[in-house]
């Protein structure tokens, strides 16, 4: 599976800071300090529909950490899948009529061509489920052969006792992750099962559902977090440096894909960081496909709005923070934009070396991009007040903008 086109990324003088993060599994600020290939992994879309905000948001948070390690002069090893085969892809499909596989790649295409518009930096690998499944049953046949997994009534789970570091992402205790596995795709309520957090690694045929051949575990298809764990193994290894998604992957998603690669590793940690972005809301609740309440970046690109304003508009929330899409918001950013084109424009300006400092500081410190914009507005203002002749700045401020923050004026 191919990702999109890169946007060029401007140089800028000096070097950037080093990064800290809010990491998850210890509730507080890491630094982030890879060594020459800094190693991302951020799990990505099941293609059932359009990209919206909360994606987006997501997604923007992690394209700033590949930015951040850039400006140190780092080569970014970046990882991205696609769930190409899921129950709500399939469900979706039957409800609408579409051949399952040509919904996927329909969708799949969208939202390349949304990332590509909002100037978001494409994976180095972008893998689907589908094409991972050859890799992905040799790692469970080795959990099932190991004693680590078991069937029950021809599909295979996993069992959490055998991970001693179990819970050690999430921090959550047994009663909200049973509350949590029932609301996020697991099964805690299924007869058979060790514990009833242990998760499904590969579920046998079903008719009318597609299947791959599995070797010794027979027809099926894998379970959801043992494909990022593949997907993430072939490619980064253990110890890779940041492990990115939206909150409501931290359980169950990146616990068990965790747990998965330690047991079948015997090593700790899967991944340094865990680093997790908000919710994005409208109208009061949390913008999802199973509540409908979605905003698209394809409709408001289809209405005219510049993508560079969308990016604005998400770059104006701390990435950690659950917040709010509204009209106003939008607004806002459609006038922040006009307002640093038309600073920009001019031939001369403010000195633009502090803002450039300003702008790595505050994306270092926790990509802190509110701060970052306030920066630029700050400078922009100035520019308006005709506070400078500096020649060189408004070229600066431009490329500044461009490389750290990805919004192109």
């Amino acid at each position: 599976m191919h990702a999109w086109p890169a946007s060029d990324v401007p140089a800028l003088p000096g070097t950037g800071r080093p990064l800290r993060l809010h990491d998850t599994s210890t509730g507080g600020l890491v630094s982030v300090e890879p060594g020459p290939v800094a190693r991302l992994y951020v799990c990505g879309i099941t293609p059932y529909d359009a990209t919206h905000m909360g994606h987006a948001a997501t997604y923007n948070a992690f394209d700033l950490v590949q930015r951040v390690w850039l400006d140190t002069k780092r080569q970014v090893e970046y990882v991205q899948n696609v769930t190409d085969v899921d129950d709500p892809l399939l469900e979706r499909a039957a409800d609408t009529g579409d051949d399952w596989t040509a919904l996927a790649e329909r969708e799949t295409a969208l939202f390349r061509e949304d990332m590509t518009a909002l100037r978001l930096l494409p994976p180095a690998h972008y893998i689907g489920a589908v094409e991972a499944i050859p890799g992905i049953v040799p790692l469970i046949e080795r959990l099932r052969e190991s004693g680590a997994a078991y069937d029950v009534d021809g599909d295979v789970y996993f069992s959490v006792a055998c991970d001693p570091h179990f819970g050690s992402v999430s921090g959550l205790d047994d009663a909200a992750m049973r509350v949590l596995a029932a609301e996020r795709g697991g099964d805690p309520e299924r007869p058979g099962k060790k514990n009833p957090l242990d998760p499904m690694l590969w579920r046998a045929e079903r008719d009318g559902e597609p299947s791959w051949d599995g070797a010794s575990l027979g027809r099926g298809r894998p379970g959801w977090h043992i494909e990022c764990v593949a997907i993430a193994l072939d490619h980064l290894g253990m110890g890779f440096d940041v492990q990115g998604g939206g909150s409501d992957l931290a359980f169950p998603h990146h616990e068990m894909g965790a747990s998965h690669a330690q047991v079948l590793t015997g090593e700790y940690p899967f991944a340094k960081a865990y680093v997790h972005a908000g919710m994005v809301a409208l109208d009061g609740e949390k913008m999802s496909k199973s509540k409908g309440n979605l905003v698209f970046v394809s409709t408001l690109r289809r209405a005219g709005v510049d993508p560079a304003a969308i990016r604005l508009a998400l770059l104006a929330h701390h990435y950690r923070s659950d917040w709010e899409w509204t009209d106003d918001v939008l607004a806002d950013a459609v006038a922040r934009l006009g307002r640093w084109r038309e600073a920009v424009s001019r031939p001369d300006g403010p000195s633009a070396d502090a803002l450039l400092d300003d702008v790595r500081a505050a994306l270092a410190d926790d990509l802190d991009a509110p701060r970052a914009l306030a920066a630029v507005d700050a400078w922009a203002a100035e520019q308006a007040a005709g506070g400078g002749t500096d020649t060189g700045a408004p070229g600066l401020v431009s490329r500044t903008v461009d490389a750290l923050l990805g919004v192109a004026l």
